[in-house]
């Protein structure tokens, strides 16, 4: 998606995080792929699946001060990640009742470089964008974005595949001040799981993001963002399907094991943001639908 260049994004919430301390071991990408499949790349709890190494303290937390218009987030991924913040805590002010009757809580949204400590333990890039409920916190390392490009994603990467993620992982942040996380069970594994219903789940509340973020505005009544081709959308879904199970097990050389899913597969990653685009976050209940409907 293109943002309106007069857009004011400097009403997002994101903030730099300086480096912490390294997290012991190291990752490859194979060791990338095992984490996705387990942990966070659109996931909630990384704790005890990411540590290793003294966690310390992390750097300070900072502004994005240079990112104001809608023109600065067509030109920088930081930007971007700001102006696609202003642009979701618009959508959900107005689309959380459909969801939940208590109060809607903004989360914190930290941009950090390789490696930093949360509410759920150390982290590197190697773990993939996440959200950490006790922090009610979303952490995304950019760089994270160009590895959409290689393989064994190969998706084109573009603008809107990347504020997918971070609607996302916004979702996960309101199934927990909701209490659908809470309220779930999410220890099994398997296509009709409680986990991979959270995932779903959070995917459709991206979708219906995506299809209400060009008339989401700032505090002057401008649209943040125009209208999504289908082109952006297409790519937003290759990218929902480059993050499903099965094909994170083919990509490492696995057979494809229904039976361990905790994210969903590529069909129904897909098919779930399209259900969220197309009827809005009213119609995101995982849970109330047939392990067969999923």
């Amino acid at each position: 998606m293109t943002f309106n260049p007069d857009s004011d994004i400097s009403g997002g919430n994101v903030k730099r995080r300086g480096r912490g301390v390294a997290v012991g071991g190291g990752v490859g990408i194979v060791g990338v792929i095992v984490v996705f499949v387990v942990s966070q790349l659109t996931g909630v709890d990384i704790g005890g699946l990411i540590g290793g190494g003294e966690q310390g303290a992390a750097g300070p937390d900072t502004a994005i001060t240079e990112c104001q218009t809608g023109e600065d987030a067509n030109e920088n991924v930081t930007c971007l990640m700001q102006g696609a913040s202003a642009s979701i805590e618009d959508f959900w002010v107005d689309a959380y009742p459909s969801v939940a009757s208590n109060a809607y809580v903004t989360p914190q949204f930290i941009l950090f470089d390789q490696s930093t400590t949360t509410g759920c333990g150390a982290a590197s890039s190697a773990t993939g964008p996440f959200y950490c409920p006790p922090d009610q916190t979303i952490y995304i390392d950019t760089t994270f974005f160009n590895q959409l490009r290689q393989p064994p994603f190969d998706t084109t990467g573009g603008t809107l595949a990347q504020m997918y993620i971070a609607a996302h992982e916004w979702g996960h942040h309101i199934q927990n001040i909701s209490g659908i996380m809470d309220s779930a069970d999410r220890t099994g594994t398997g296509p009709d799981s409680g986990s991979v219903r959270i995932e779903l789940q959070a995917d459709c509340f991206a979708g219906a993001w995506v299809a209400g973020a060009s008339e989401t505005d700032d505090a002057s009544g401008t649209n943040f963002l125009e209208p999504p081709t289908q082109a952006q959308v297409t790519d937003a879904l290759d990218a929902a399907a480059a993050v499903g199970d099965d094909r994170i097990q083919q990509g490492s050389g696995q057979e494809v094991n229904s039976e361990a899913w905790t994210h969903g597969s590529s069909e129904q990653r897909q098919r779930w943001f399209t259900t969220g685009y197309e009827n809005g976050a009213g119609a995101c209940d995982t849970f109330a639908v047939d392990g067969s409907q999923l």
